[in-house]
């Protein structure tokens, strides 16, 4: 199966391409809506100071009692606006003829009517007026005129559209502020990506070094994001384990070369002795006893080997049947007991009703039976195992002198073997590594409760309920 060849992109340019294309479309949205908000309040304030202009300057109209000799110094009013072309400010009769009319400032504006305001914006109910004229668009404001508790007239405002909305220096503002913030933010997130980057390019450094076998790594661990401290760290422990398993791996090799290599030795040096008559009579007969012994050794050796490849490549079977774990517990300590060369201070405990549940006893009697022979290993000329059912549980516990603190985190570790126990008895290391797998195959687990200087615990629990 073929996999289409992708272009790996460093993670800075990723990034910071990624999050500047974001930034950028996210300002733009800002800015598209700040520029309509700024229109729309900027027509609606001016809107409204045309509004109080047109009724300030009726009141005004009002006092003087004068349409005619109306003063034209009202029309520099319109230069709070602070516009370009300023609006036109007209007062008409009732009709809407024109009778006056303010200066006005600039050209671009409303074209000064002369004679009449359109009827649409008289005979409109309400202050505010938009029309069309020439296709421009144009808003008129309207205030009467009172006089003597009577109407006499309008006061007219108007202004082009584009006029009421334009205001250029609040859009250079918004403009600077927006580039301004796209800077800022590309620059943040580059420098915090570079931060964050380099963590990470030092763990593919000592991941490529650990590659090569080398696993004298350096990383700093000093770290204040808890995700980059935690890869660090998870990394280190790693490594760690790694070199762990290395140490093993060569233990390993030079344990089994030797506990091979040794009952081979043996077999070879009494088989000669036997077979050139350098014995005779008994003594021939304990050379080949002790042959034997070897043998057994041997294929017990190569059995667990056998047995472990197996069961880690799933080619084993599982049996499972309806059982009474109060016999089956009890049959297998006292199997145990009696096989011992010499005796042994065994309890058996089980509750007062039956435990019944679905199991492959043979298996469960190789997980018991190596507990117990790990126990018996454990202890010196004198001490007590016990082996005790209860609901959920089977435990195995012993009065040895325990298993070393630095020790316990790898018994269950396959060839892994303490170095009390090296020195005492031959083996692979599989033993409790092999229990392990069997139990979880049965639906259980193996795990080592407690273990200090006045015993160790072992316990298997049910991961499923008991029937």
């Amino acid at each position: 199966m073929f996999t289409k060849n992708k272009k790996h992109v460093p993670l800075l340019r990723y990034w910071t391409t990624r999050y500047l294309l974001t930034l950028i479309v996210g300002l733009l949205l800002l800015g598209a809506g700040s520029v309509w908000w700024i229109k729309e309040t900027t027509l609606e304030n001016r809107l409204k100071l045309m509004e109080y202009m047109a009724v300030e300057t009726a009141d005004r109209v009002a006092q003087s009692s004068d349409f005619g000799g109306f003063d034209k110094r009202m029309g520099d009013r319109t230069r709070f606006f602070e516009m370009e072309n300023q609006p036109v400010l007209m007062i008409t009769d009732m009709e809407g003829n024109v009778l006056n009319t303010g200066p006005m400032h600039g050209g671009g504006g409303p074209r000064r009517f002369s004679g009449k305001v359109p009827s649409e914006i008289i005979a409109n109910e309400d202050s505010v007026k938009r029309f069309t004229e020439n296709g421009t668009d144009i808003y008129a404001v309207k205030a009467p005129i009172s006089m003597n508790q009577l109407q006499a007239g309008w006061v007219v405002v108007m202004q082009n559209a584009g006029d009421l909305t334009n205001v250029d220096q609040e859009y250079r503002l918004l403009l600077i502020l927006l580039v301004g913030l796209g800077l800022l933010g590309w620059i943040v997130i580059y420098f915090l990506t570079k931060r964050i980057l380099k963590p990470i390019q030092d763990v593919a450094a000592a991941a490529a070094q650990v590659r090569e076998g080398d696993y004298a790594i350096k990383l700093d661990s000093d770290h204040r994001e808890l995700e980059i401290y935690e890869l660090i760290t998870s990394f280190k422990e790693m490594t760690s384990r790694l070199i762990q398993l290395e140490q093993m791996r060569a233990e390993l090799l030079a344990g089994v070369t030797h506990d091979l290599k040794t009952p081979v030795t043996s077999i070879s040096g009494l088989v000669q002795a036997v077979r050139d008559g350098i014995v005779t009579g008994e003594e021939r007969q304990e050379f080949l006893d002790i042959t034997l012994k070897e043998i057994n050794r041997l294929q017990t050796m190569i059995s667990d080997l056998l047995e472990f490849n197996s069961l880690a490549a799933g080619a084993f079977t599982i049996r499972e049947e309806n059982c009474d774990l109060n016999k089956l517990v009890e049959d297998i300590g006292r199997q145990w007991q009696v096989t011992q060369a010499e005796p042994v201070d065994l309890k058996v405990i089980t509750p007062g009703h039956t435990i019944r549940t679905m199991t492959d006893p043979l298996r469960m009697q190789q997980i018991l039976i190596n507990l117990l022979n790990n126990s018996y290993q454990a202890m010196d000329d004198e001490g007590t195992i016990t082996l005790q059912l209860s609901e959920g549980r089977i435990d195995v516990m012993d009065t040895g002198s325990g298993i070393p603190e630095a020790e316990q985190a790898l018994v269950f570790e396959r060839f892994f073997r303490g170095e009390k126990k090296k020195l005492k008895v031959r083996g692979l290391g599989l033993g409790l590594s092999f229990s392990k797998m069997l139990a979880r195959s049965l639906g259980a687990d193996l795990i080592l409760k407690e273990s200090n200087s006045s015993g160790t615990t072992f316990s298997i629990l049910w991961l499923k309920k008991h029937k």
